[in-house]
C-alpha cells in the first residue's frame, strides 16, 4: 500500500445522494441539538417512555432535522412511518394514507405516524381532511412547518396537536456534524481536508446543518488525491460566493431579496419592487412568505398615511392563501405596486416602540381610579370608576381628563409624520386637547 487515500471517482460521487442524506441519523442519539425535546426526561423522551405518542407539529427553521426526528420518533415507537409532502400531495394522497393506516391497525400494528412536511402548505380542506383521523386515533400525525403554526394551521387541527418549537443549531451542534462526516462518510472520508478555521463556515451555515453539508460538499470539491486541503474562512467565503449565483430560497439570497424587496416599497420604488418580487417567484419562494410580509410592510411603513394599504395586503394574503400558485402572483403584484405607491409613514411602529420602552422603564403603574372598572360595591366604596367623564356625554363627544397614570401625564407616543391623513390627525387633537400635547 501506498499510504495515500484514494478517494471515490468523480463518476461514483456524482451518483451519490447528496451528503445531508448520506449523513441523515439513524438512531436518535445521532439526533444534533433539540436536547430541551429528546434529552434524557423530557418531553418527548418521556413519551417515548410511556408508549404515550401524542400528535404533533415541529416548528422550526429549515435544517434543524424536524422530519428526521419525526422519522426517528415513529421506528423508536414501534410504528411505521407514512411521509407525505405538503408540496407534492393533495387530498387523494391524504385519502391513501388513511386507507394504508386502516389496513396496518386491521393487522393488529399501532397506529402509524403520518409525517407531513411542509404541512402549512396544505388548504384549509387538505388540513379538514386530517381531523377525523388524528381525533379517533387513527394515526399519529406529525407535522414538519418553518411557519408560525397559530397562522398556518387551522384552528380545529390546531387544538388536536402539540406544538413543539425546534431550534436552530448552535456551534457546537455543528461542529460535531462536521467532524462526524469527516471521520464517517463514505467519500469525505478518504479525502485529507483539515479544517484550520471554522467561522465561516458556522456562519453561512447559520443554524442549518442541511447547509452545513452543502458547504462541507462544496469545499470537498477542492481537495485532490494525496494533498491536503486546508480549509480556512477565506476559502469557504470565496467558495459560497460562488455558487451564490441564483437565489437560493433557503440560502443568504432568501434574505437579501426579501430586504431588497420590502426596501425598494419603502423607498416608493415600484419598478424595483416588482422586480425583486419576480426573482423571488422566479426562485420558488412561498407565496405565503411573501404575502405575509408584505402584511407586516403595509403596517410599519405605511400605516397611518393610507391605512387602506393594510386592508389590501390582509386581502392579498387571503387571496393568495386560496388560490395559490401561479395565479398569486397578481394579488402580489398588483399589492406591492399599491405599497410601493402610497404615502409612508412609520409613526404608529414608533408610537408602539416607544410606548413599550416606557413601559420597560416605568413598569406596571396603577392605572388612575376614576378609569377602573367598578363591578363590586366595595370598588365602587374605594372610588373606582368615580369621577369617570363619559365621552360621550359631552359636546363632541369629548370630555378633557387625564388618561395615562400618575407621573406619565403629557407622555406623548405618537407623533404624527407629515402626510395629508395624519396632518387631519393633528388638527382634531390641536382642537380637542389645546395644548395638553405638543401637537
Amino acid at each position: 500500500m501506498d499510504g495515500i487515500k484514494h478517494p471515490l471517482s468523480e463518476s461514483k460521487v456524482s451518483r451519490l445522494p447528496p451528503l445531508a442524506e448520506r449523513m441523515r441519523p439513524r438512531r436518535l442519539e445521532e439526533v444534533a441539538g433539540q436536547n430541551h425535546l429528546i434529552g434524557q426526561g423530557e418531553v418527548l423522551d418521556r413519551a417515548l417512555d410511556t408508549g404515550q405518542l401524542p400528535s404533533m407539529l415541529f416548528w422550526g427553521p429549515p435544517g434543524v432535522g424536524k422530519t428526521t426526528l419525526a422519522r426517528l420518533l415513529a421506528e423508536a415507537s414501534g410504528r411505521e412511518c407514512l411521509a407525505l409532502s405538503a408540496i407534492q400531495s393533495g387530498v387523494k394522497e391524504i385519502r391513501e394514507a388513511l386507507e394504508k393506516a386502516k389496513e396496518l391497525t386491521r393487522a393488529g400494528q399501532p397506529a402509524p405516524v403520518l409525517l407531513i412536511d411542509e404541512i402549512h402548505r396544505f388548504h384549509k380542506g387538505q388540513q379538514d381532511a386530517l381531523l377525523g383521523a388524528v381525533e379517533n386515533g387513527l394515526v399519529i400525525l406529525i407535522g414538519a412547518t418553518t411557519e408560525n403554526p397559530s397562522f398556518e394551521v387551522n384552528n380545529a387541527l390546531l387544538s388536536r396537536c402539540q406544538v413543539f418549537t425546534l431550534e436552530s443549531l448552535g456551534a457546537d451542534d455543528l461542529r460535531a456534524m462536521m467532524h462526524r462526516a469527516l471521520e464517517e462518510d463514505v467519500w469525505l472520508k478518504d479525502l485529507d481536508i483539515q479544517i484550520e478555521e471554522d467561522e465561516a463556515i458556522l456562519r453561512l451555515s447559520g443554524g442549518d446543518g442541511r447547509k452545513l453539508y452543502n458547504i462541507l460538499e462544496l469545499l470537498a470539491q477542492e481537495a485532490k488525491a494525496g494533498q491536503t486541503l486546508t480549509v480556512t474562512n477565506e476559502l469557504t467565503s470565496r467558495k459560497v460566493r460562488q455558487r451564490l449565483s441564483q437565489f437560493d430560497k433557503d440560502g443568504e439570497w432568501h434574505y437579501d431579496l426579501i430586504s431588497a424587496f420590502i426596501k425598494s416599497v419603502r423607498g416608493s420604488d415600484p419598478n424595483a419592487a416588482v422586480y425583486y418580487l419576480a426573482r423571488m417567484v422566479e426562485g420558488g419562494q412561498d407565496p405565503n412568505f411573501i404575502a405575509r410580509r408584505s402584511l407586516i410592510l403595509a403596517a410599519e411603513d405605511i400605516g397611518l398615511a393610507n391605512p387602506n394599504a393594510l386592508l389590501l395586503a390582509n386581502a392579498c394574503m387571503d387571496a393568495v392563501h386560496r388560490i395559490g400558485w401561479p395565479e398569486a402572483r397578481i394579488p402580489l403584484a398588483e399589492t406591492t405596486i399599491y405599497l410601493a405607491c402610497s404615502p409612508k409613514s412609520n409613526a404608529a411602529y414608533k408610537a408602539m416602540e416607544a410606548a413599550l420602552a416606557e413601559v420597560r422603564r416605568s413598569g406596571d403603574l396603577p392605572v388612575p381610579l376614576h378609569l377602573r372598572n367598578a363591578p363590586t360595591r366595595l370598588m365602587k366604596e374605594l372610588g373606582y370608576g368615580q369621577e369617570y367623564r363619559y365621552s360621550h356625554d359631552f359636546p363632541g363627544h369629548f370630555a378633557p381628563q387625564e388618561y395615562l397614570p400618575e407621573g406619565l401625564a403629557g407622555s406623548v407616543f405618537y407623533q404624527p409624520a407629515h402626510n395629508p391623513a395624519e396632518e387631519k390627525y393633528v388638527h382634531l387633537l390641536k382642537s380637542l386637547w389645546k395644548g395638553h400635547y405638543p401637537y
